[in-house]
């Protein structure tokens, strides 16, 4: 541990000197791109050790410190060699590849979330399941717009300068409410796991309700994100535009179910069949790239193709292929590397000076409460008597990666500046901390009960 901290010190005392020497002309472009990933993992790996260390999830601790490494800049206007990766049009070609590093890691990351779930496990989740789900995405969505409606009062500056005179903030308050939805139970999962409830019923509404809570949450930031675009194009919001974009949604994740049924099983056949070493990652990787691609030529996230091929890559299309092994298991390696680029790039995103007005530190706590109070709500899904609804809904609370990942393409449409996104990271933290205690506490007193 100690010599992580050490070598990460002295990466950050030469980093600054080495991006410098790289606007001049570097003999080599790669080499800002080494230091940057190195500075990027050391801090990552260290924050990582001390939250886990501390009995909380590693994702915490590669977000602070990316939160950390932003906002040297505060301590000494001179180690500012992270900017780049701050502002709205990257333009160093080192902080190009980092930013792209992290977009392929958040594809990675919902291609695995995808791969924890089948279309089998999604078709038999209970009548509990389904309506914890809906309530968990409706309740938030609304008192997300509620909250940012009563503190967002214009657009952001960025967002001024690209769109029609009469883009509504109405649309800013709807990406708001949809970065809400987002639930992230890896972190409920784990303490299920620790505890040795995870054969609970209330464990598994929870873990069923997720899968669906995944799928409407991604719906709703296609249908949104188009919205927006649209908006910003100057096309007028037609029903029939909604209704499409809708469809399309609905439509693609349809599509890549039934492709999954009836094509993968037989396209994997004929790919195992194949001598070559490492096909069976390098299939995987297909799918995920594949239609992570058609779904932004469909207008979607590309998140919503990687999670599609998630699911439809179940573990029996595996069988045959020369490594005896779980896909899981080959991806981890790589979604080792690259997810924590993704995090960490978020925590560098943070300016913390923006907390330097109340009303950021205002919208924090509205939005924390409003995600807290909204999951809440899905407690009264549970349709089967006698079981714990406060447990299940202080199980949905935690926003995790994915709320980061709803956040991140806000700041891409320009609909969420860095006050905002400050705010949305902070919600982040707050609901992730807070769930492993208190979802200890409810269990406890269910068991009482």
């Amino acid at each position: 541990m100690q010599t992580l901290f050490v070598f990460g010190i002295c990466c950050l005392f030469f980093a600054n000197t080495a991006f410098a020497s790289e606007a001049g002309g570097h003999a080599d472009p790669v080499a800002p791109v080494l230091l940057a990933l190195v500075v990027i993992l050391v801090v990552a790996k260290a924050g990582s050790e001390i939250f886990e260390r501390l009995g909380q999830p590693a994702v915490l601790g590669e977000l602070l410190g990316g939160v950390v490494l932003g906002n040297l800049i505060l301590l000494n206007p001179a180690w500012n060699f992270f900017e780049p990766l701050r502002v709205a049009h990257i333009e160093e070609h080192w902080a190009v590849v980092i930013d792209s590093l992290a977009r392929i890691g958040v594809i990675i990351l919902l291609f695995e979330v995808g791969l924890e779930s089948t279309v089998q496990g999604m078709m038999k989740v209970g009548a509990s399941s389904l309506w914890v789900a809906v309530l968990g995405v409706i309740a938030p969505f609304f008192l997300g717009f509620g909250v940012s409606w009563l503190f967002i009062k214009e657009l952001p500056a960025e967002l001024v300068a690209i769109v029609p005179a009469d883009f509504s903030l109405n649309y800013v308050h709807l990406f708001i409410g949809a970065v809400l939805c987002a639930t992230s139970v890896g972190i409920t999962a784990r303490v299920f796991k620790d505890l040795g409830k995870l054969q609970k019923k209330e464990a598994q509404i929870i873990l069923g309700a997720a899968v669906i809570d995944d799928v409407l949450g991604l719906i709703i930031l296609a249908v949104v994100s188009g919205i927006i675009t649209a908006a910003e194009l100057g096309q007028p919001l037609a029903i029939g535009a909604l209704l499409r974009l809708i469809g399309v949604a609905i439509l693609f994740l349809g599509l890549a179910l039934l492709l999954g049924v009836y094509l993968v099983p037989k396209i994997m056949k004929q790919l195992a069949k194949l001598r070559t070493a490492g096909m069976m990652l390098i299939s995987a990787l297909l799918f995920a790239f594949a239609l992570s691609y058609l779904a932004n030529a469909a207008g979607l996230a590309a998140i919503v193709g990687a999670f599609a091929a998630g699911l439809i890559l179940e573990e029996v299309h595996f069988r045959g292929f020369r490594e005896e092994i779980h896909i899981e298991q080959l991806l981890k390696p790589i979604a080792t590397f690259l997810v924590p680029i993704f995090f960490v790039l978020m925590g560098i995103q943070v300016r913390l000076e923006t907390f330097a007005d109340l009303s950021v530190l205002g919208v924090a706590a509205g939005l924390t409460i409003a995600a807290i109070i909204g999951k809440q709500v899905c407690g009264f899904g549970v349709v089967e008597k006698g079981l714990d609804r406060i447990t299940v809904g202080v199980g949905m609370i935690p926003r995790g990666e994915v709320g980061l990942i709803f956040a991140s393409i806000g700041k891409g449409l320009k609909v969420i500046d860095d006050a905002t996104f400050s705010a949305v990271v902070i919600m982040v933290i707050v609901t992730t901390l807070v769930t492993p205690p208190v979802l200890k506490v409810t269990l406890a007193r269910g068991e009482k009960k």
